[in-house]
């Protein structure tokens, strides 16, 4: 955690907690968007033009909302436009670390990437960072309005699938918005729940959202809107993927594995099998990440399975 820009405890995976000692994640504090002219985006301001070699994705293997962007980078061929740093997998007393200084700014450490934009930064040090190699500054560390920005802010540096596109994007929102306080947020509440009764809330609508996914699919897949993979599937990918290594019995997500979902199982397999999605799955990072998280697993041992029929 920052405070005015200096390093002040170790690493603790809730820093904030609601009135029923639910997990209150951060709201990202850098908001600003790549656009092809340089205009502003929705939000944040103006000057961050789309340029090949002027960008530069810091991101965690272990994490889903990193790995929403590493995937939309891959499927978006950004990958000679947007350079990249991957940081090691374990979360130690300083958070995330660099296993040699990082090669655009030196730094050592996560939090140092966050104060070298605004030195007096205050707020968790999270991935996925995107940084202007131009202006020396973090344009965002919202991973949700990175994945579009990789969508639709690059221009003609960018090709394959529109992820978003114009005539789903309300389906798309409300579909988003949907699965994230339940699911993709939901394993987190649960996982990091302060309270019986705020895990037993969580817990109820993980489960409740995956038996709803499970017959959306079942009926009228293979990708959620039907024939058509769009923004979407990777966010809901990138948490399935993390289920049964790690949100099961980590986070106390248990009633079911991924694996009791006949479609939901179908649907990982085909989505990682989507060319270069696979390279941006590590199961070592995943659960060396997840199991090194002292609050939750305090010998750090890492578990050997489970087998996984998509991973062989």
């Amino acid at each position: 955690m920052l405070v005015n820009g200096a390093w002040v405890e170790n690493w603790q995976p809730v820093q904030a907690t609601d009135e029923k000692g639910g997990f209150v994640r951060q709201i990202s504090g850098f908001r600003n968007w790549v656009t092809p002219d340089g205009a502003a985006g929705p939000t944040g301001h103006a000057g961050f033009k789309a340029e090949a070699g002027r960008y530069h994705l810091y991101v965690a293997l272990i994490c889903p909302w990193a790995s929403r962007t590493l995937i939309a980078r891959k499927l978006k061929g950004l990958e000679d436009v947007v350079s990249l740093t991957v940081v090691e997998p374990e979360i130690g007393d300083q958070g995330w670390r660099f296993a040699a200084p990082d090669p655009v700014n030196g730094a050592s450490y996560m939090h140092q990437i966050y104060t070298q934009a605004d030195p007096v930064y205050t707020g968790r040090a999270t991935v996925p960072v995107l940084w202007d190699k131009a202006s020396g500054t973090i344009v965002s560390n919202e991973s949700a309005e990175i994945l579009r920005m990789f969508d639709t802010g690059f221009g003609n540096l960018a090709s394959g699938p529109v992820l978003c596109p114009d005539d789903l994007r309300d389906q798309i929102d409300a579909l988003n918005d949907r699965i994230y306080p339940r699911l993709n947020n939901g394993v987190y509440r649960a996982g990091f729940a302060t309270t019986q009764a705020a895990y037993d809330d969580a817990f109820a609508d993980v489960f409740a959202q995956l038996d709803e996914l499970e017959a959306r699919l079942a009926a009228g897949g293979p990708f959620l809107f039907g024939d058509r993979f769009t923004e979407t599937d990777i966010r809901l990918f990138v948490t399935l993927v993390r289920f049964d290594p790690a949100y099961h019995g980590l986070f106390k997500c248990n009633l079911r594995r991924i694996a009791d979902y006949p479609a939901l199982s179908a649907y990982v397999a085909r989505v990682i099998a989507l060319p270069g999605v696979r390279e941006t799955v590590s199961i070592d990072h995943i659960k060396r990440g997840y199991y090194s998280i002292k609050a939750l697993n305090p010998t750090g041992i890492v578990p050997l399975g489970p087998e996984l029929d998509w991973a062989a």
